[in-house]
């Protein structure tokens, strides 16, 4: 498999966990791009977002975006980049939500 093959598994692998216990997530569109959009400073505090939560999209399903090479970026090996994909859709998954993502998964380390 090629790094994008696995970080899409890794994505995957993700929301699966987190669909057993918000099932709505089978109704939102999942994406990977390899990097934030240029405009990204009008809609991210952030000087490089992980990830982001498209809701402004008429007659279209919500989407979950994760940007593969700056999480790539900030995981030391494969272990890390996992435990940070899943962190990163946890916090996409609150901000959908509403809520906090210790409240999405409760048994996240949120001191990293």
């Amino acid at each position: 498999m090629t790094r994008a093959e696995q970080f899409d598994e890794l994505v995957l692998d993700a929301v699966e966990r987190l669909e057993r216990r918000w099932p709505r997530l089978a109704e939102v569109e999942l994406a990977v791009e390899e990097v934030p959009p240029a405009d990204a400073d009008r809609w991210s505090e952030e000087a490089v977002p992980l990830g982001r939560v498209i809701t402004d999209r008429p007659d279209e399903p919500v989407r979950i975006v994760l940007y593969r090479r700056p999480v790539e970026a900030r995981a030391a090996g494969r272990p890390e980049l996992a435990d940070l994909v899943y962190e990163v859709v946890v916090e996409q998954v609150a901000e959908l939500l509403g809520m906090e993502p210790d409240e999405v998964d409760e048994g996240r380390d949120v001191d990293g």
